[in-house]
C-alpha cells in the first residue's frame, strides 16, 4: 500500500481477516451503536458482568500482584458502599490523584457503581494549575496517593472543600493486605473501605448510560486546563468499537498499559478494550523503554497501548535478538507517524495496529478497523475537512459566511457535526464549550465541533493525521497549552513579553516547546537558569520550554498581534546576531547556549530528546 493512499484493493486484501472476526465485530457494532441513554448499562455493570462470566480470570496485573475480576468487583463494591456511607450520591464528584496502580481502577469502578463522577487529575500538575483543576469540578472528596501527597499538600489550603472528611489517603502499597498510617488531615481510605460489604450495591436510582462517569482534563486555550465530562456511553463505545471491533479482545488477552490513566487513551480506550474481552490490564506507573520488553514477557502481554512518542523511544533502543521474543501481536493508540510505522511493525513483529483518532471531549472519532498502514482509519460520524487560516484553528468562511471543504487529498481542519446521535459533551465551563462549537457553518442552525486538528483524506474514507493547530501542541505524549506556559512566564517577574509555541525537532514526535521572550528591564541582569528553576517548580516537565530565544523586541502586526507563524517557522535556528537561543538538552539541569555545531547535531539526531 502506498503510504498516502488506501485503495479498494487494500480494503479487499483485509477482508479475510475481517470475515474471521465477523461474530465479534457484530457484537462490537451492537454496543458501539447503542442509543438509549437511560439504559442501565454502565462501567459498573460491565465489571459485574465480567465478575459473573470470567470471575477467576485476571483483571489487573501490577508488579507482583494479580487481581481477578471477581476480586476487583468486590473491591469496587466496598469502595461504593464507603462513598455512599460518606453521603455521596449520583452526580457528586470526587477527584482522583493517584499514579497508575490497582487502587486507581478500584476507586473509579466503585464510584461508577454509585454514579459518582471521578475527575482524573494529571499527576504531573502542581501549584496553581492543580488547584485550578480541582476547583473546576468542586469535588466532595479528593483521593490522594501517598506518592503524590507532597504535591497535593502545597495547594490543599486553596481548595473549596464541601465535606467533613474531604481528603482521603491511599498508601503507596498493596492496600488490600496492609494499611499505613494516614498523614495529619487525611482519612485512611483503605482502612475504612475494608470494613464494608462486598456485594453488588442495589440502588433506587442507579446510574445510566448517558450519565457522566469521569472528567478528563484537557489543555485549554484560556491558559488553564478544562474539564471534559465523559459519560458511561463513552466506555460502552470504546468497549464495542475498540475492544471488540478493532482488537477482538478475549479473556486470554493481556493489554500492557504504561500510559497514564488520567488520559483518555489509557482509561477509555485501553481499559475499555480490556473490559470488552474480560481480559487483563497490566499496569506500569510510567513508561520505560529499557524495561518495556521485559515487562511484556513477564506479563505475557498480547496487546499494548501507545502514543507515537512511545513507539519512537522503543525504536531508538539498540536492536537485539530479543526484539521478536514476545507475545505482542496487537497495539492500540494514536500518533504513530508514517515515517516509522512500517519499521516498527517489521522490527517487533506486530500484526495489528489499531491506530485511532479521538479526543477526550470530542464527538468524532476514527479507528483503523481494516488494519491499513499509516492511517487513523475511518469514521461513521458525520465530519468534514475544511480550509483554515494557517497557524490557527480558525476555519475560512467565504463572503456568505459559509465554510469551504478542502479538495481531495488536501490537509484540512477536522470538524464533527453535532447531532442527537453524535452529541458534544463539552466542558464544565459553558463558555469553553461554546468556544469549541462552530455555528452556521454550511447552513443556518447547524453546529460543528472544532477539533483544532488537521488531517487529510487518503482514500476509501480513511484519514491521516497531519498536525495540531492553534494554542496547543503535543510533546512527550502530553498536550501543552501555550497560554498556560505564557501565564506562568508572566508570573515570574523576569519576563516583559513572551510568546510560546511548538517547534519540530527531526527524529522526534510532536513538537517541543519554545519561547521567544524579552527580559524584564528592571536594572538587574537576566538570569536564564533562575527562570529555568522557576519553570520547573511551576510546570510539569513536559511543558517547560525546550528552547528559549532571547530578543530585544517581538515583532507584531499593525493590530498588535504577534507574528506567531513567522516566529514559529524560525524554530531554534541561529542567524540574528542580536538574539541568543538556548536549549534544555537531555540529562542537563539548565539551559545551554546553542552554537551552529550544536544546532547541526540536533538536526541530524545526535542529540536525542
Amino acid at each position: 500500500m502506498n503510504q498516502d493512499i488506501v485503495s479498494i484493493r487494500d480494503i479487499a486484501r483485509s477482508l479475510p481477516g475481517v470475515l474471521r472476526r465477523l461474530p465479534t465485530i457484530a457484537r462490537g457494532l451492537y454496543y458501539y451503536s447503542l442509543k438509549n441513554e437511560n439504559r442501565e448499562l454502565t462501567l459498573g455493570t460491565l465489571i459485574e458482568n465480567n465478575a459473573r462470566n470470567v470471575g477467576n480470570r485476571p483483571a489487573i496485573l501490577f508488579e507482583d500482584r494479580t487481581i481477578t475480576w471477581g476480586e476487583l468487583n468486590s473491591w469496587a463494591n466496598r469502595v461504593a458502599r464507603y462513598l455512599q456511607e460518606q453521603g455521596l450520591r449520583k452526580g457528586d464528584a470526587i477527584a482522583v490523584f493517584l499514579e497508575n496502580r490497582p487502587e486507581l481502577i478500584a476507586v473509579v469502578a466503585g464510584a461508577a457503581k454509585l454514579g459518582v463522577v471521578c475527575a482524573m487529575l494529571n499527576t504531573s500538575q502542581k501549584g496553581k494549575v492543580l488547584e485550578h483543576s480541582i476547583n473546576l469540578i468542586e469535588p466532595k472528596m479528593v483521593i490522594v496517593g501517598e506518592e503524590l501527597v507532597a504535591s497535593f499538600d502545597g495547594i490543599k489550603t486553596g481548595l473549596k472543600a464541601d465535606h467533613p472528611r474531604p481528603f482521603q489517603f491511599l498508601a503507596d502499597t498493596n492496600t488490600l493486605s496492609a494499611f499505613s498510617d494516614a498523614p495529619a488531615g487525611y482519612t485512611n481510605m483503605a482502612e475504612q473501605v475494608s470494613t464494608f460489604n462486598s456485594d453488588n450495591p442495589v440502588l433506587s436510582d442507579p446510574p445510566r448510560m448517558g450519565d457522566t462517569a469521569i472528567y478528563l482534563f484537557t489543555s485549554g486555550t484560556t491558559g488553564l486546563p478544562k474539564a471534559a465530562p465523559g459519560s458511561h456511553r463513552k466506555f460502552i463505545k470504546a468497549y464495542g468499537g475498540f475492544g471488540l471491533m478493532s482488537l477482538a479482545m478475549e479473556p486470554e488477552d493481556v493489554l500492557y498499559c504504561t500510559l497514564p490513566l488520567y488520559h483518555g487513551t489509557a482509561l477509555l480506550v485501553c481499559w475499555g478494550s480490556v473490559l470488552a474481552g474480560g481480559s487483563a490490564i497490566a499496569l506500569r506507573r510510567r513508561f520505560s523503554a529499557s524495561a518495556f520488553w521485559d515487562d511484556v514477557r513477564r506479563y505475557r502481554a498480547t496487546t499494548f497501548g501507545y502514543v507515537g512518542e512511545l513507539c519512537r523511544y522503543l525504536l531508538n533502543q539498540p536492536p537485539n535478538e530479543q526484539d521478536r521474543n514476545h507475545s505482542l501481536t496487537k497495539m492500540i493508540g494514536n500518533g504513530l507517524r508514517p515515517s516509522i510505522w512500517t519499521e516498527f511493525k517489521e522490527r517487533f513483529g506486530i500484526e495489528t495496529v489499531a491506530e485511532l483518532y479521538a479526543s477526550s471531549e470530542g464527538n468524532v472519532g476514527f479507528s483503523n478497523f481494516f488494519n491499513m498502514d499509516n492511517t487513523v482509519g475511518f469514521s461513521t460520524a458525520p465530519y468534514k475537512l475544511v480550509k483554515f487560516h494557517e497557524g490557527t484553528r480558525d476555519p475560512v468562511r467565504n463572503g456568505k459566511g459559509v465554510m469551504q471543504e478542502v479538495t481531495k487529498g488536501e490537509p484540512g481542519l477536522l470538524i464533527g457535526e453535532i447531532t442527537p446521535k453524535w452529541s458534544f459533551e463539552g466542558y464544565t465551563q459553558k463558555e469553553a464549550t461554546e468556544k469549541s462549537i462552530l455555528r452556521d457553518a454550511f447552513r443556518k442552525g447547524d453546529a460543528w465541533f472544532n477539533t483544532g486538528d488537521v488531517l487529510k483524506g487518503i482514500g476509501c474514507g480513511h484519514l491521516q493525521f497531519v498536525d495540531r493547530m492553534g494554542d496547543t501542541f503535543r510533546w512527550k505524549g502530553e498536550n501543552v497549552s501555550t497560554t498556560e506556559v505564557e501565564n506562568v512566564l508572566d508570573g515570574s517577574g523576569m519576563v516583559a513579553e513572551a510568546i510560546v509555541y511548538g517547534v519540530e525537532i527531526p527524529g522526534t514526535n510532536g513538537k517541543a516547546g519554545m519561547v521567544t521572550l524579552v527580559p524584564q528591564s528592571n536594572g538587574t541582569p537576566f538570569d536564564l537558569n533562575r527562570l529555568f528553576s522557576y519553570l520547573r517548580d511551576n510546570l510539569p516537565a513536559y511543558a517547560v520550554p525546550v528552547f528559549v530565544r532571547i530578543t530585544h523586541a517581538i515583532e507584531k502586526t499593525g493590530t498588535f498581534k504577534y507574528r506567531k507563524v513567522d516566529i514559529q517557522k524560525a524554530g531554534y535556528s541561529l542567524g540574528n546576531a542580536s538574539e541568543k537561543v538556548y536549549g534544555w538538552l537531555p540529562r542537563t539541569n539548565g539551559y545551554t547556549l546553542l552554537t551552529p555545531e550544536l544546532v547541526s547535531d540536533i538536526d541530524v539526531g545526535k542529540v536525542r530528546f
